[in-house]
């Protein structure tokens, strides 16, 4: 129980609860108010026995928060309240109730039979080219590391070039290829180290190209680290306020310095964005005709928003989620037409039809027929026009985002990695040269699912890797991408590439609920009498489980602003790998002009790991405890090893894991 609290928030219980429901969830509201486990254990039962998905929602949500530390306390009326922990003052305290949060959730999905029985095939032995391999082999045993750095660690400061007899880093770009040495599927490779790490794997929506960082230095090549870039997070105003595209931000730049150049910028992207709609079904039904581009009204745009509602509320009746399975050609015109005619995208072609026809109908008397800087200074007078500007620069935020901004989402050093600091290596690594190269190519002839929806035809964006964003997995104290920098002359480039601080993100999501509680809420949410309000179609939004979390604590009549506050900040990192990022992401410049030299062959990967190996490996082997701490992992039998995945306790671990032993 926490020493203080900030606010105690009241569960009112449904109206549509009968007075047993209400009743048993107030019993449960004592029981954990208390320390008595049976009495706890007995109102939980008492619940999930009356067969009522809210109650049971109720309760799995109840059971959690008091696990995560929440106050919980019942008034004489039978209702119960809830108050969060306030964050703990230390540091190392903080980081270990974090920590808490995320395992549950983590061995949870580790106590699920099919992750347990591929954990186990990996870790079994295996016939390859004559010998019988597992997943230790791309273990690298810590004794044996520590040793060899001891023979070199002398020189190291002065002369780290012999440290890459002992660790020599590549990057290894993960397919569905198998590794040529060990036989495994290198997804699966990367898989089984991202159990290791202390939260849940879960895979995201939009693009995921997964890392392997390998050292060529010792037998199989065992694995330093893994990362994966992912499709960034759309809406993260400490990001976008270091960017310069925030909406008043961006307007007080424009009217300082108006622009010819921007002043078409704004007009090419109005019909730039009106060539990606899909208008031929509008023009049937009378909904848009060609003139009305020149001359929008009112009228036009009204019927357009009608159409959008109905089409939605259709949508949302009526989907089969089948519907909207990914294309198995990009290139299948007629595919893509079917998809922009069904009820989702026709409502968001209608919506975005109308706010194309209100910008136009705002911007009209000031940038056309020839834009013009004059005319840009006068619209940036208008409220109307300026809310038009607003709109043109979502819509150019939008494509970026998806596109040429990435996520670091997962990025760390395993065992005996970590303890020499294998994590800033793993960190420069994933922004190198040769990363940005693998990202271009593996999504040059992507067709943007969203956008070619809309269009009715192909669609492919610009693939250009220009912006890294990440987050500490804990709000205080060190984080491995803190003081990471390549200096310019690693890279040959114009500029040092930095690990640059932006702020810390708003602590919301589900991180601190039990998959039980998230099921439950997504199963309540979809019971709705109006069917489904979110089918996790892609296209429908951003997030779709946390709408329906959202949705489910609404219906339980819950406050889920407060509840779905995890009370963990953490530390948001921009990384800018070009020097005209807001002109290049605007489309106001065409070519984007990088850091570094874009040059062919792996050498990046090289220069790279020498800069780790002096900046910080050299001095970090200079510590008898480092080398220590990183020999205490061994691969003898029993495997005792910080890159093995520990799997939770279940009554069949001793045996499953003495089989695994008698190899």
């Amino acid at each position: 129980m926490p020493d203080m609290v900030d606010m105690w928030h009241s569960l009112p219980t449904p109206p549509g609860w009968r007075i047993a429901e209400r009743r048993a969830f107030a019993r449960l509201g004592h029981a954990l108010e208390g320390d008595n486990a049976t009495e706890r254990e007995t109102a939980r039962a008492k619940c999930l026995d009356r067969n009522n998905a809210a109650l049971t929602a109720a309760t799995c949500v109840l059971l959690d928060l008091a696990g995560q530390g929440w106050a919980i306390k019942v008034d004489g009326s039978g209702i119960v309240a809830v108050a969060p922990p306030l964050g703990a003052g230390d540091p190392i305290e903080e980081k270990q109730r974090v920590r808490r949060q995320e395992l549950i959730k983590r061995d949870e999905q580790l106590a699920t039979p099919s992750v347990r029985r591929f954990i186990t095939a990996m870790e079994k032995p295996r016939e390859f080219r004559g010998a019988f391999i597992s997943i230790f082999n791309l273990m690298r045993d810590g004794k044996e590391l520590a040793t060899a750095l001891r023979t070199v660690c002398d020189r190291a400061p002065t002369d780290p070039a012999p440290l890459r007899t002992v660790i020599d880093p590549y990057v290894q770009n993960v397919s569905g290829d198998r590794c040529e040495l060990t036989g495994f599927r290198l997804t699966d490779i990367w898989r089984y180290f991202r159990h290791t790490w202390s939260n849940q794997y879960t895979s995201t929506p939009g693009r995921t190209m997964m890392i392997l960082i390998r050292d060529r230095a010792a037998p199989f090549h065992p694995v330093i680290g893994i990362a994966a870039l992912g499709s960034a997070v759309v809406q993260l105003a400490e990001r976008d306020d270091w960017i310069g595209w925030q909406p008043a931000v961006f307007l007080e730049q424009l009217r300082s310095e108006p622009t010819l150049q921007m002043a078409r910028w704004i007009a090419n992207r109005l019909k730039g964005a009106l060539d990606e709609l899909y208008v031929d079904d509008l023009v049937k039904d009378h909904l848009y005709w060609p003139s009305l581009w020149d001359t929008p009204t009112p009228k036009a745009m009204e019927r357009l928003l009608e159409e959008a509602d109905k089409r939605r509320r259709d949508h949302h009746r009526f989907v089969k989620p089948t519907e909207f399975k990914k294309l198995q050609d990009a290139d299948d015109v007629e595919g893509w037409r079917r998809r922009a005619e069904s009820d989702l995208f026709r409502s968001k072609r209608c919506l975005a039809l109308a706010d194309l026809l209100s910008a136009r109908h705002a911007l009209e008397p000031y940038l056309s027929p020839t834009p013009s800087r004059a005319g840009l200074k006068r619209a940036l007078d208008d409220p109307k026009a300026r809310r038009a500007i607003m709109s043109v620069l979502r819509r150019a935020k939008a494509e970026a985002v998806g596109t040429e901004i990435a996520d670091l989402t997962v990025c760390g050093a395993v065992a005996p990695y970590n303890s020499l600091l294998g994590g800033k290596l793993v960190s420069m690594l994933a922004v190198s040269p040769t990363v940005v190269r693998a990202y271009q190519q593996r999504y040059s002839h992507y067709a943007s699912e969203i956008a070619s929806s809309m269009a009715g035809r192909p669609i492919r964006r610009r693939s250009n890797l220009v912006f890294v964003g990440t987050t500490s997995l804990y709000g205080s104290g060190a984080s491995q991408y803190n003081r990471i920098r390549i200096p310019s002359d690693v890279l040959g480039g114009s500029s040092a590439i930095e690990f640059r601080q932006l702020g810390r993100s708003k602590s919301f999501g589900t991180s601190h609920l039990s998959a039980e509680s998230v099921r439950s809420l997504v199963r309540l949410a979809e019971q709705t009498a109006n069917g489904a309000r979110v089918n996790s179609i892609f296209g429908e939004g951003v997030n779709p489980k946390l709408r329906k979390v959202r949705h489910g604590f609404d219906l339980l009549g819950w406050p889920s602003d407060v509840l779905l506050q995890h009370g963990r900040q953490r530390i948001i990192y921009g990384i800018s790998l070009v020097d005209n990022l807001l002109p290049y992401l605007l489309g106001v410049d065409r070519r984007p002009s990088y850091l570094f030299r874009r040059r062919a062959g792996a050498g990046d990967v090289e220069a790279i790991s020498t800069w780790w190996m002096r900046r910080w490996l050299a001095n970090r082997i200079q510590s008898q405890d480092v080398l220590r701490s990183a020999a205490q992992h061994r691969l003898t039998r029993p495997v005792q090893h910080g890159a093995r995945v520990t799997l939770p306790t279940t009554p069949l671990d001793d045996e499953d894991y003495q089989q695994l032993e008698l190899y």
